[in-house]
This record gives structure tokens, C-alpha cells and sequence, in this order.
């Protein structure tokens, strides 16, 4: 019987079918990014200082200027240039007291103004922004300034969940139904969380926005590699990836536009309410209506696929059956993804990887920190890098395949952080360019590994295998703050040295798995416990074929 990559060489591997549901699909990939990286703007954390009624009043009767009355009200920067005091507390004094003059106030209340007392900021903060954040609204500084890593770690926490639980829906209940359910729950909560009342119910609409979102952006992932023939799978994999690079740079305009956070939040979520309208326009996939011995609507949607790309389906492809004679339906477990030798190897280096990929990619950019203070063009500036990345990316793939490439990118970076490490401060443009490197070599990697895993599973478990696997980015995010900021407290450069480590191992690893350039999806268990015996057997049969060769000679 013909499989869905024989079919779709008649019907059209890239045609309109596919191209409309790519870009379809890459706007989802791009409407992601508020949800992956927001927290830049939307926790945003102006410089901010007590707020004092009675100096406040007291500016206004003297007719200071901002600077003056920050000179005279404000203290000054703790030890070593620590902003704690200046941000986080103020001096305990009577302002409305008749004794104070309008030049040098507090000079009559101590000859040196770092003597007197300092406080709390008992009547909340002043923050020198013209815009707002959850940051600025619900005052998540100093003392509460752990509140903001909470809604971070909160969504993290919800990529972890919602990374198992809908990966296993996915390949239960079909992609279909579960992209568009996760759509739905993602526009309800981002509206409902853009009109919160306060901090709590904030926090728990981000956690339900991190429990769909990544599992739909994934299943979309899935959706576009299945609907595509094998000689355009890993094109449209690499710019689903891109989608999401635009979206960062869409993202950088959209909040310099909108300042507000509250504003911010719901237009970057309207595009989902938009994205239901998919009910209509992406069918299901044909690949996993076979895995479930639906062979009858599978033919339904390939004659669809035909019917779109302006093709006739020859009568002899017109039939369709499992490759795995069974009389029920697959049903995919957990324990599929560790059960069988290769796909338990396929499994743990997978993971690694994922995990290596997001301590590397957030961890680099926390470590080098983004010049200026512009966070827009910053922002900006730092998802430029990642274009470069997919383009390598495009022009090697095929020619040298997915392994080396993936493996190199992981050792650059590696590399790349490590000799970071040993830079002196004064070669500042070497260390940029070097960092750069590295932030380039992590994304490539990042995005291999993203194409490769759906490469290297079965139908029936291919969605769950992504999920499950990607699910340790998030792990490695929750942790990544932990390595930067604690082992720099015991050597400035010590993070660098574990990324490179970590790096440097997960590409040797990547060695350990099977080339898939060129190769179909496989449908079932067996066709990837057998992705590396060819070569094998080639080897076997060339050697046996000496040995004949030698008998007559003897």
C-alpha cells in the first residue's frame, strides 16, 4: 500500500494546500512570542524611588526642579554603587516639620545626610517611566521583587504541564481538535489576565496561558511537517522557526507603540481569536487519521490536499491502510517513548538537547546583558542574531544533512562560551563577537532539534515524543536564573564554563543518533528501531562478497 509521502509526490508535496496552511500556521509560530518572552515588557522594572507626600509637597512650595528634589530627598547609592537604598528605602524624617529650609534641607538634621535613619517606603513607589507594567501597578520591587520571578517560573511551570498532558491528547484525540482547544483557552485567559483586578488572578491566568500555548505552538509544529512532502519537511520546519524570530522583532514595535502593559497584553492577544477561525481551514492530519486505522477520512482529506493543489489522485493511491496490521487503533503511552532501544536513546539525547538548548540560549543573554538602556532596541537588536542562524541552517541541511550540523552548532556555542570565559575586559569587541557566536550557534542548534525530533518517532507517538522531550526546556529555564546569578556570585565567568561544558557534551551526543536527511517519517516502531541498519548491512554484504571472492583463490 502507498504511504503518505507517495501520495503527496502526486497530489503536491508544496503547493497551495500546504502554503496556505504554513502561513496560516506561522502566524500562530509568531503569536507565541508574547507568551515565550514577554515578561521583558510586560515586567518591565523602571528605576523607582520611595514615595514621600510630604517631600513631594514640600518640591512644589520650594519650586525644585526633578534633579534638585531628587538630590535632596533621595539618598544616594549604597556600598559599592548598590541602587538598594536609593530604590528600596528613604530617610526617616518629618517633612512637614517648619524647621525645613528649600536649599540643603536635611543640613540641619545631620551634617552628614548618610547618618541619618532610613526606612521602609511606607507610602509606595515613585517609577520614572511614561508607561506601566505588572511591575509598576502592583509594586513587585524590593521586598516583592520575587513576585515577578513567580510569574515567570508560573508560566514555565505551565509549559512543563502543558507540554505532557496535551502531547498525549494530541495523539489520542487528533492535532486537529487540540490546536484549536489550546487556542481557545490561550485568547480567554490573555483577555481575561489584560483585565485582571490584581496580582493573584494575573498569575493564574499566565500559568493557564503557559499550560496551552507552547503545546499549541508544537502541535502546529507537528500539523505543517505532516501536511508536506519529505523534500520540503525540513524547509518549512526551519521557517516555522523563523515565524517566531518575526515575531520578536513584530513584538519590539508592537510595545514601544503601546507602553501600557494592560493594552499590550490584550492586543497581543487578539490574533488568537482570529486563529479559531482554523476550524475551517485546517483539516486533520492524514498521517494520524492512518495511525488510527482511520484509513476512510484520511482519503477524505488527501482527496481535499488533491482537490486544493488542482491535482487528480490516480486510482491506484485511492487506497489506504495502516502500516501496522492491527485490528484496533493505536494508542500511545508514556512508555513507547523508552520501551524500545533506539527510541530510548532517541529519547534521553533528546531531552539533553532540549535542555541544553534553553540554559544556552537564555543563559548566554543573561550572562552578556544588552547594552544601553533602550530595551526596545535592544530587544530588537538581539533577535537579528537569529536570522543568520536558520539560514546556515538552509543552505547545509541538505547538503551535509541534520546530524553534523546540529552537532557543530552545539560544540561552537560550547566553545564560544569557554573562550568567553578567558577574554580580558579590555577586548570588549572580542568578547561581543564572541558572544555572538555563541547566541548563534544555540539557535541553530535550538532550532535542529525542534526539526530532527519529529524526525525520529513513529506517527502515533510522534507529537507526544516532541512534547514530552521539549518539555525540558522548560526545566532548563526554571533553573537557568539559578546558574547565572549564584555561580557568578563565586567567579563572574563560572556560568560560561558549565554552558560550555553542557554544550560540548550535547553535541557529541548528537553524533550517537541516525542521519534522517532524505528519509520519510517513519510510521511505525519497527521502521525506527531499523533508521540505522542499512548502513549495517551494506557494510555486511560488501564483506561477506570479499570472502566469496578469496574462496576460489585458495
Amino acid at each position: 500500500m502507498p504511504t503518505v509521502d507517495d501520495i503527496l509526490e502526486h497530489v503536491g508535496e508544496f503547493h497551495f494546500f500546504q502554503k496556505q496552511t504554513f502561513f496560516l500556521l506561522a502566524l500562530l509560530s509568531a503569536a507565541f512570542t508574547p507568551i515565550y518572552v514577554g515578561i521583558v515588557f510586560l515586567g518591565f522594572t523602571p528605576d523607582h524611588r520611595c514615595r514621600s507626600p510630604g517631600a513631594a509637597e514640600l518640591s512644589r512650595r520650594c519650586g525644585w526642579s526633578l534633579a534638585e528634589e531628587l538630590n535632596y530627598t533621595v539618598p544616594g547609592a549604597g556600598a559599592a554603587g548598590e541602587a538598594f537604598p536609593r530604590q528600596c528605602r528613604g530617610y526617616e524624617v518629618d517633612w512637614n516639620h517648619s524647621a525645613l529650609g528649600c536649599v540643603e534641607p536635611l543640613a540641619g538634621l545631620a551634617a552628614n545626610r548618610s547618618h541619618l535613619p532610613l526606612g521602609p517606603c511606607r507610602h509606595g513607589w515613585v517609577y520614572d517611566t511614561p508607561g506601566s507594567s505588572i511591575v509598576t501597578e502592583f509594586n513587585l520591587v524590593c521586598a516583592n521583587s520575587w513576585m515577578l520571578d513567580l510569574f515567570q517560573s508560573a508560566v514555565n511551570v505551565g509549559f512543563f504541564i502543558g507540554s505532557m498532558g496535551i502531547g498525549y491528547l494530541a495523539d489520542r484525540f487528533g492535532r486537529k481538535l487540540c490546536l484549536l482547544v489550546t487556542i481557545l483557552i490561550n485568547a480567554a485567559s490573555g483577555v481575561l489576565m489584560a483585565v485582571s483586578p490584581n496580582y493573584t488572578w494575573v498569575l493564574i491566568f499566565r500559568l493557564i496561558q503557559g499550560l496551552v500555548s507552547k503545546a499549541g505552538w508544537i502541535i502546529g509544529y507537528i500539523l505543517i511537517t505532516e501536511f508536506v512532502g519529505l523534500s520540503y519537511r525540513r524547509t518549512v520546519g526551519i521557517v516555522y522557526q523563523v515565524a517566531f524570530t518575526v515575531g520578536l522583532l513584530v513584538l519590539a514595535g508592537v510595545a514601544y507603540a503601546l507602553p501600557h502593559w494592560r493594552l499590550l497584553q490584550l492586543t497581543v492577544t487578539l490574533p488568537n481569536v482570529c486563529f479559531l477561525l482554523y476550524y475551517w481551514c485546517i483539516p486533520e492530519s492524514p498521517r494520524w487519521l492512518i495511525s488510527q486505522n482511520k484509513s476512510a477520512k484520511a482519503m477524505r482529506v488527501i482527496k481535499y490536499i488533491a482537490k486544493k493543489n488542482g491535482k487528480s489522485l490516480p486510482a491506484s493511491l485511492q487506497s489506504l491502510r495502516p502500516d501496522e496490521e492491527v485490528d484496533e487503533k493505536l494508542t500511545p503511552s508514556f512508555l513507547d517513548l523508552v520501551r524500545t532501544p533506539q527510541i530510548r536513546r532517541h529519547t534521553l539525547i533528546l531531552m539533553y538537547n532540549w535542555f541544553t538548548g534553553s540554559v544556552l540560549y537564555q543563559g548566554l543573554i543573561m550572562h552578556m546583558g544588552l547594552a544601553g538602556s533602550n530595551i526596545y532596541l535592544d530587544f530588537f537588536y538581539s533577535a537579528l542574531v537569529e536570522f543568520p542562524a536558520a539560514l546556515i541552517i538552509i543552505l547545509t541541511i541538505d547538503r551535509i544533512g541534520r546530524r553534523y550540523p546540529w552537532a557543530v552548532s552545539n560544540m561552537v556555542a560550547g566553545a564560544a562560551c569557554l573562550a568567553s570565559a578567558f577574554i580580558p575586559d579590555d577586548l570588549q569587541w572580542l568578547r561581543v563577537t564572541v558572544a555572538c557566536l555563541g547566541r548563534m550557534g544555540i539557535t541553530m542548534a535550538y532550532e535542529m532539534v525542534c526539526l530532527v525530533n519529529a524526525e525520529l518517532y513513529p506517527t502515533f507517538i510522534r507529537n507526544l515524543g516532541v512534547l514530552v522531550c521539549s518539555s525540558m526546556c522548560d526545566i532548563g529555564g526554571i533553573i537557568t536564573p539559578f546558574l547565572v546569578y549564584r555561580l557568578t556570585d563565586i567567579w563572574h565567568e563560572l556560568p560560561l564554563v558549565v554552558f560550555a561544558v553542557v554544550g560540548l557534551v550535547a553535541g557529541g551526543l548528537v553524533l550517537l543518533l541516525p542521519e534522517t536527511k532524505g528519509k520519510a517519517l517513519p510510521e511505525t516502531i519497527d521502521e525506527v528501531e531499523n533508521m540505522q541498519r542499512p548502513r549495517k548491512n551494506k557494510e555486511k554484504m560488501i564483506y561477506l562478497q570479499v570472502k566469496k571472492l578469496d574462496t576460489p583463490l585458495n
